[in-house]
Formats: C-alpha cells, sequence, structure tokens
C-alpha cells in the first residue's frame, strides 16, 4: 500500500477547532513536523479538510 508524508507548514494558531482536532489527529504537533500514514481514503479526507495547512508527499 502507498505511504503518504504528511507536514505540518503552517501554525494552527487562530484555526476552527475542529481543524485543529484533525491535525492532531494526524499526529502533528509542530510546524514542520512530520508523520507517515497509509493511503486510506480516511487519510486523505483528513488532509483534504486542512490541506491549506500541510504539505503532502507520496513514497
Amino acid at each position: 500500500m502507498a505511504k503518504l508524508k504528511v507536514t505540518l507548514k503552517k501554525s494552527t494558531i487562530g484555526r476552527k477547532k475542529d481543524h485543529i482536532a484533525t491535525v492532531a489527529a494526524l499526529g502533528l504537533k509542530k510546524i514542520r513536523s512530520t508523520k507517515e500514514h497509509a493511503d486510506t481514503p480516511q487519510i486523505r479526507g483528513m488532509i483534504n479538510k486542512v490541506s491549506y495547512l500541510l504539505d503532502v508527499e507520496e513514497i
């Protein structure tokens, strides 16, 4: 299965609470923190919701 490398590129300060929760659920805490996730529909939906805060790279 494909993997996705997700990096937080913008701060969550001043964002909607559900967007902050989505970023936290992806395992991202600080700017430039990175996590790898399996490419599933659930993860893709989370990424699409907060795409303006993230950099996504396929591995």
